[in-house]
């Protein structure tokens, strides 16, 4: 990364009043209030409670007057006087006492000041507190207000200095306390109740977990929230800003109405990098807008095994493809300038091989994810770090390491060690030998699955170990108070070196400089107002219809004439969140009207006039001209994902009945609409709607276009357009399609690589006026020679076609023409 310009130290909110309105700060920088009892307990009046003020400036503390009715029925008098926190009485401001009255009448909400002088220093300073107390005996005080004189004139404001001299001069001024709280993220429901922690610890960050929202989940709910959180962050003697992140993944999924994108796994499947980066372009900027300026994404896992559970975040099976869209997402997230308000800090995951975990080593009771990968070092140099080599050279700014351990099998299988723990690699491969210069953060609690395992993690020696493995930043989003302890003590205690410390502070510190908070902490709303806008959608939009891959096509079927009869079935053609997928909403997604957008059914329905549905094709089908039948999966996130693994059933939408068993092959249900809808009308189109392949062999003869259609997200216009021909199928498979649910890992390079469909496969709809290149002409013409309607592609085309296509995304085009080339002449 690079340093970055910025504006002046202001540290104002944008649309938020001079007194920001917050709960209390911490106890240790407030005067405490001895009120009498309240003579009538239903009136309450409130402070600020925090006032920013420049040195030498008037602060301005609001009080205000709330009612259970809508005015006043008696008068109310505060009395307020100013206390001892860190600045000193009639030097640094004027100390100053007096009262605010409310008449009988007053409108409940209202409000009244006091101003607070303070004396302009004559060198530069730290942040300073003057607290401000309220008594009444009228009404119950709930909170009291703390001014704040901000830091001024010293050398780590001055946005005119190269960041690495302003993060210099930062650390040195830090304690070993503060130094800690910048390494301590906490989430968000944890620390809303009693804000004032983050002031007590100087924390560093705070975060969302999935379904983790405001009460109020509207952009505006969002950006107030922040920045409330942010105020806290502002009330310490360094005012370090806090730098707050969330999984948007495939768009700002937390948030009601955000722009949904297709999983990576469909975005692996458009094969174009322009528009990855200008997709999470359209997620930096609706993300930012809600005052986030740092999303956990991408992954840049390589799937090696369709029945993990998180295979629908992967681009795909083989490197370079990982490779070139994964770079393309750090850059569209992360633009030229990270202070940018259509910019988020990116997050490169989960370091390394989390995609190549062994079925069966899966923790707990997952059964492929957070597992083991039993690999060589030359192996997982050449398949799974090659994405994190171009990500780090697109100048990703945060590393997030695997649950999962690696267990090389050079030194003889049965010593794994946890990635969170994994020197050689965070501290080696990607800090020393590439150069990283981001920082590292842990995933959510990944430190407490280091061994030994305690009721009492993250124990010291958890700690410990992560730390000087390289990890920078810990995601402990209930234990944070723990781990702030403890780091603290181990540091003391020598077992964690001072200089590692500042090295992982500076490191968080050059990100938020970078980032423009010390700048603008508070939240950029100017483009709130393109959440969900047309514009974003159309994005989307492109981006399904790019990814919608078209595995077989019999007599034409499509694209489909919109005078047609269309007969719609299945459960996943009218349900917005089965085509948006896990992350969505909640952590796990779950299925029904998850968020706002358009279902593949109602897009379909746009496009024709003649539509009927039927979910569960008991409706007759007499007279349909074509059926179109959409299957696939139901939510699923994680290790709840894994083929095998446990059953989620813990949403509200899922009222305690666990959701179905994860499959590589289709469910029952599904397969018996197949059938029938196939049997019973001419022309039947299949649409799969899931993260990963669902095994189709049997059922291939019958059906005339089967589509993989990925997992969408909101805009299910997207496939439409492709189905009715507004736009031709272009979607190549980002990973092998299996021929059987019993043995279904089969990855492109494999000796006995033998799929239904191979890696890089794609029909088109292309008509005469096509613009093709040599290399694509050839790529089709041999696809329709070597497909057999039955039983898909035959061993030997589909290992040229495979290779081909790798071939040529490593930018070998002259030998992936030589490939197909040779595969049509045999």
């Amino acid at each position: 990364m690079s340093a970055l310009p910025g504006m002046a130290q202001t540290l104002r909110p944008r649309r938020v009043p001079a007194v920001l309105a917050t709960a209390a700060l911490a106890a240790s920088i407030l005067v405490p209030t001895a009120a009498p009892a309240a003579a009538n307990a239903e009136v309450v009046v409130s402070a600020g409670p925090v006032a920013f003020v420049e040195d030498g400036d008037t602060a301005t503390v609001t009080v205000t007057v709330r009612a259970d009715g809508d005015v006043l029925d008696e008068p109310v008098t505060v009395d307020w006087r100013t206390g001892s926190g860190t600045a000193t009485a009639d030097v640094d401001y004027e100390a100053g006492s007096g009262t605010v009255e409310f008449a009988a009448g007053t409108p409940s909400g209202t409000e009244r000041t006091i101003t607070i002088r303070t004396r302009e220093s004559e060198a530069g300073e730290t942040a300073e507190t003057v607290p401000v107390a309220l008594a009444s005996r009228d009404a119950e005080v709930t909170t009291d207000a703390t001014v704040v004189v901000r830091a001024h004139d010293l050398p780590y404001l001055d946005e005119r200095l190269p960041v690495e001299e302003r993060v210099a001069d930062l650390v040195s001024r830090m304690t070993l306390k503060e130094k800690v709280g910048q390494m301590t993220q906490a989430e968000r429901g944890n620390v809303a109740g009693s804000p004032a922690v983050i002031t007590e610890l100087g924390l560093g960050s705070i975060l969302s977990g999935g379904g983790s929202t405001p009460a109020d989940n509207t952009p505006e709910g969002w950006a107030d929230a922040i920045d409330g959180f942010q105020e806290r962050a502002l009330a310490t003697r360094l005012q370090i800003p806090l730098v707050y992140g969330v999984d948007s993944v495939h768009g700002h999924g937390n948030l009601a109405g955000a722009t949904i994108l297709p999983h990576n796994i469909g975005l692996g499947a458009t094969r174009d990098p322009l528009l990855v980066a200008r997709a999470e372009r359209m997620v930096a900027t609706e993300t930012r807008a809600t005052g986030i300026p740092w999303t956990f994404a991408p992954c840049l896992c390589v799937v090696r095994d369709d029945r993990w559970g998180r295979t629908y975040e992967s681009f795909g099976e083989h490197p370079a493809l990982a490779s070139v869209l994964g770079a393309a997402a750090v850059l569209g997230f992360q633009g030229t300038h990270l202070d940018s308000s259509r910019s988020v800090l990116a997050t490169a995951k989960h370091f390394v091989a989390d995609g190549d975990t062994t079925y069966g080593t899966g923790e707990g009771e997952y059964t492929v994810d957070q597992g083991i990968t039993e690999r060589s070092r030359r192996q997982v140099e050449s398949v799974d770090l090659p994405p994190y080599a171009t990500a780090i050279v697109a100048g990703v700014g945060s590393v997030m390491p695997s649950y999962s351990s690696m267990d090389w099998t050079d030194d003889g299988l049965g010593n794994p060690v946890k990635m969170h723990a994994h020197d050689e690699l965070i501290n080696g491969w990607l800090k020393r030998d590439h150069g990283f210069d981001g920082f590292v953060i842990s995933d959510y609690q990944g430190i407490h699955q280091i061994p030994p395992l305690a009721a009492d993690s993250p124990t010291t020696d958890q700690i410990v170990t992560s730390v000087n493995a390289g990890v920078d930043m810990f995601m402990e989003p209930s234990q944070f108070e723990r781990f702030h302890t403890r780091l603290v003590a181990a540091v003391q205690d020598g077992a964690v070196t001072p200089e590692r410390i500042d090295d992982a502070v500076s490191r968080i510190l050059t990100a938020k400089f970078e980032l423009g908070l010390f700048e603008e902490p508070f939240a950029d709303r100017s483009h709130a107002d393109d959440i969900g806008s047309a514009e974003h959608r159309a994005i989307a939009r492109k981006a399904v219809a790019d990814s919608q891959v078209l595995l077989k096509n019999s007599r034409r079927a499509l694209p489909l004439d919109d005078d047609d009869s269309i007969y719609v079935a299945g459960r996943n053609a009218d349900d917005l969140g089965n085509q948006a997928g896990g992350w969505t909403g909640t952590w796990q997604g779950f299925s029904g009207d998850v968020t706002e957008g358009t279902t593949i059914l109602e897009g379909i329905a746009a496009a024709a006039d003649d539509v009927t549905f039927s979910e569960d094709a008991s409706a007759p089908t007499d007279g349909a001209d074509v059926g179109v039948v959409v299957v696939g999966e139901t939510p699923y996130a994680e290790g709840f994902g894994d083929v095998g693994g446990p059953e989620w059933a813990w949403d509200p939408a899922d009222a305690g009945v666990p959701r179905e068993e994860k499959s590589m092959s289709l469910q029952p249900g599904d397969a018996e609409i197949v059938e029938k809808v196939c049997a019973e009308i001419e022309t039947c189109v299949v649409l799969i709607v899931s993260g990963r392949p669902q095994v189709i062999t049997e059922q291939l003869g019958s059906i005339d276009a089967l589509v993989a259609s990925w997992l969408p997200g909101t805009e299910g216009d997207g496939v439409a357009d492709v189905l009715f021909g507004e736009r031709r199928f272009t979607g190549r498979l980002p990973l092998s399609w299996p021929r059987s649910a019993d043995d279904p890992v089969v990855n492109v390079g494999d000796e006995d690589y033998d799929p239904l469909f191979p890696f890089g496969w794609g029909l088109s709809t292309g008509g005469p006026n096509w613009h093709l290149s040599h290399l694509d002409e050839h790529r089709l013409d041999l696809q329709d020679e070597v497909l057999d309607e039955a039983d898909g592609v035959p061993p030997q085309a589909a290992q040229a076609i495979a290779k081909a296509d790798v071939a040529e995304l490593e930018g070998k085009k002259a030998q992936a023409l030589r490939l197909l080339k040779e595969a049509s002449e045999d």
